[in-house]
């Protein structure tokens, strides 16, 4: 069990009193310094010389400009599927009379500030400009800012400005990393201060993410979501093609992303690693994929019940099942963020444009947390209304209730209203 639990290690953990560290240094010196750090951090971290940090509505047009037909087609493609599925996602409210006179009920309210963070590294990502926007354009949030790195000649990634403004958001500020999760969580002189901050990045922004979701002065956060993840189980029917391909696609979002392969054939690992050797050497990214493959494993297990109970474990990010019958294994699947069914779902369309969230729990958190949903940008609150008669009926449970805990003013809230003595 402990060889095994090395194996599940995941590589980003191995480093986290150092990250959090750096995180809270930068987030005091945002707090501390304002736009003034920002711009210090931009200059000696991402390489870029910044006037504003705001994009204006010339860069806004500039870099739709720069697209090409099918990129936006492609985009709006996302923006229309990832819509499609998160409008059904909305809440009803809820009104229920739980006795005669009483009526309880549960309505939503949008979020009134929200912060979505778009990372824009080594591999800039306008699906997850899609993935923040259209489900807080759902919610209505009043207030939708965006931050996303600046790019060394000082402007943002022309891709992710067509996403966020084709998505509903009009705000992005150039900032990336720990400092854009510090703006968006106290304010500085040109970002205003939100109520929740949104999305994925590295360590150092999910570090920065957990800080100042701590703070009573901070913000809240949807989840932990950092480095990417993909664990594929697989059987004999698998096409090591595609497998290899899955694992691979995964690899290059960064040396810190995780790649796992749980099967119960010996042949599948033989020919999956030379898949993965042929497949390579065509990647533009081939050197980040290497680093990658350094932290991830090939793991040969007994049974697909072996294995879904180590990816249980696990609690993957992405889960794709390339076996026999894998809706019949889905039920049990407990912890997984996403999963992909079968040997025509890759992960990738999931990234993009099926239509499902791609901003996911990573470091094992899907055993306990959701991917974003519309929900997350809403909050609930419930709501009661009692007639006399309903107060009448409910009175004597809750003075009695009231004495086993000893708070008398609750009892005497009800017995005043009911013309008793106190």
């Amino acid at each position: 069990m402990d060889a095994q639990s090395a194996l599940l290690e995941r590589p980003a953990l191995r480093n986290d009193e150092s990250v959090s560290d750096e995180a809270a240094r930068i987030i005091a010196l945002v707090r501390s310094k304002g736009d003034r750090a920002i711009l210090e951090l931009s200059e000696q971290l991402d390489g870029a010389k910044l006037d504003a940090l705001a994009v204006g509505d010339k860069e806004f047009a500039a870099a739709t400009d720069q697209l090409d037909d099918e990129s936006i087609a492609a985009i709006d493609l996302a923006i229309t599927h990832v819509r499609r599925f998160h409008e059904q996602q909305v809440p009803n409210s809820i009104s229920v009379e739980t006795a005669p006179g009483v009526r309880c009920e549960r309505i939503s309210h949008a979020i009134e500030s929200v912060g979505l963070y778009v990372p824009a590294g080594t591999a800039p990502l306008p699906s997850a400009a899609i993935m923040l926007a259209v489900p807080a354009a759902i919610a209505d949030c009043p207030t939708r800012i965006m931050c996303t790195p600046p790019r060394p000649d000082g402007s943002a990634d022309p891709a992710i400005l067509a996403a966020a403004s084709r998505s509903g958001v009009k705000d992005v500020f150039k900032i990336g990393g720990a400092q854009a999760i510090a703006a968006m969580a106290y304010g500085t002189e040109s970002v205003p201060k939100v109520r929740k901050i949104f999305g994925p990045g590295n360590a150092w922004v999910t570090s920065a993410k957990t800080l100042v979701s701590t703070d009573p002065a901070g913000a809240a956060i949807d989840m932990p979501a950092g480095p990417s993840e993909v664990l594929v189980i697989a059987d004999d029917d698998a096409s090591p093609n595609f497998v290899a391909a899955d694992l691979l696609a995964q690899a290059e979002h960064g040396v810190d992303s995780q790649v796992m392969l749980l099967t119960t054939s010996k042949q599948l690992v033989e020919d999956v690693q030379l898949e993965i050797e042929g497949q390579i050497h065509c990647l533009s990214r081939a050197d980040i994929v290497r680093q990658c493959l350094e932290n991830s494993h090939i793991i040969l297990v007994e049974s697909a019940a072996v294995a879904i109970e180590i990816s249980n474990r696990y609690a993957p990010e992405h889960l794709i099942l390339q076996i026999s019958n894998p809706r019949d294994a889905l039920p049990g699947i407990r912890n997984a963020g996403s999963v992909f069914l079968g040997a025509w779902s890759p992960e990738s369309v999931g990234d993009y444009c099926s239509g499902t969230n791609h901003v996911l729990p990573t470091y094992g958190y899907a055993d306990s947390y959701s991917g974003l949903a519309v929900d997350q940008f809403l909050r609930q609150m419930t709501v009661q209304e009692l007639s006399k008669e309903g107060l009448v009926q409910l009175s004597a449970a809750v003075i009695k209730l009231a004495g086993l805990e000893g708070l008398d003013a609750h009892a005497a809230a009800v017995k005043r209203r009911l013309g008793g003595p106190p």
